[in-house]
């Protein structure tokens, strides 16, 4: 994660990836490039349908931003670790979100990290609010562990959200304090059905993502994700990335949790009745994500760990995006569009 900063780095301060300043520390940007951000943003909403054809092919309809890496729970296979604590300034974000907007995105996903940790949600509440009031954009949606939500963060951003995913790998609590899916004396499973009333209740379509290894492969959840009656259930393989949780540099150290592909069919197989699961081995996984990091840099992991190009904010979207390494043919393959607006989606609420 040490290349690629370009001119962001030098901007900031850091020398590097690795070096980042903490978000308190960043200095206020040049006041000049941005006297008014507020109208720079609805130019792109309500004028700015001219120039959004610039670059539109080049870039796909749905990315990940990974807008922190800081995180409270421990989870022993995390690919995605808490090597920075930095953070965008919420403006320069939305200055990047319209970016992107204007080159053709219609669906954004907010991850982390834990995207609830920053501002007790309020930063990433503000994000999904200006990007669907704003922006208008289709979709928009946040994975995050659950832990940190308040129903009061519903009252106040559930009807501009579209999604809500909620990662839990194991129906045993026993099975998630073994992978670290856990804080404190908090139970992951029952807070995790509190959410999913909770998106009933606000109309957020409720999704869960799930990572298969070696401490739950030879788990039945058919029951339990039955019950709970996710839009989509997003079944993964463990998956090693140097630099974050394989490797010397590596905060994580996931080969303990690693399975064969014939584990992850059997467990594949053994659900193979419940409608909404999406497996994702990790050749599907590998290269079909339009990744950002916490600086707006695409992540190509097309070598086995996570190459930054350099940032949107410095670059633009066009060239930055040429460096992610994205496999469009695979992001298709796996069922990467689908209907991903809960206006569009028929839920009994």
């Amino acid at each position: 994660m040490g290349t690629g900063m370009g001119t962001l780095g030098s901007r900031w301060g850091g020398e590097g990836a690795g070096k980042p300043r903490a978000r308190h520390s960043v200095p206020s940007f040049a006041s000049g490039r941005r006297e008014n951000e507020t109208e720079r943003f609805l130019a792109v909403r309500h004028g700015g349908e001219g120039r959004a054809g610039r670059g539109r092919e080049a870039v796909t309809a749905r990315l990940n931003y990974h807008f922190t890496r800081q995180y409270n729970y421990k989870c022993g296979f995390c690919f995605h670790t808490a090597k920075t604590s930095f953070v965008l300034p919420l403006e320069e974000a939305k200055r990047g979100l319209a970016m992107l907007k204007e080159a053709g995105m219609e669906k954004i996903n907010f991850s982390g990290g834990e995207p609830f940790l920053q501002d007790r949600g309020e930063f990433v509440g503000k994000l999904v609010q200006f990007c669907k009031q704003e922006l208008e954009l289709p979709s928009v949606s946040i994975v995050s562990n659950g832990s940190l939500i308040r129903k009061l963060w519903f009252e106040k951003y559930g009807e501009y959200l579209d999604i809500l995913a909620i990662s839990c790998d194991s129906f045993d609590e026993d099975v998630n304090v073994l992978i670290g899916r856990r804080q404190g004396k908090k139970n992951h499973v029952e807070n995790l059905h509190k959410l999913r009333q909770w998106c009933r209740e606000y109309a957020v379509a409720f999704k869960i993502n799930s990572v298969i290894n070696r401490f739950n492969v030879e788990e039945d959840m058919n029951e339990q994700i039955k019950a709970l009656n996710p839009v989509r259930w997003k079944v993964f393989q463990c998956l090693l990335i140097e630099g974050e949780n394989s490797g010397e540099d590596a905060l994580r150290e996931a080969e303990k949790f690693v399975i064969s592909d014939e584990d992850f069919d059997r467990f594949l197989d053994r659900h193979k009745d419940v409608s909404c699961l999406v497996p994702e081995s990790n050749q599907k996984m590998r290269d079909s994500y339009l990744i950002l990091d916490e600086y707006m840099r695409f992540l190509n992991c097309r070598n086995g760990r996570k190459e930054p190009s350099k940032s949107i904010l410095d670059v633009g979207v066009e060239a930055a995006i040429k460096f992610s390494g994205f496999d469009e043919k695979m992001f298709l393959k796996r069922g990467g569009k689908y209907v991903w607006s809960k206006a569009d989606m028929k839920l009994d609420w």
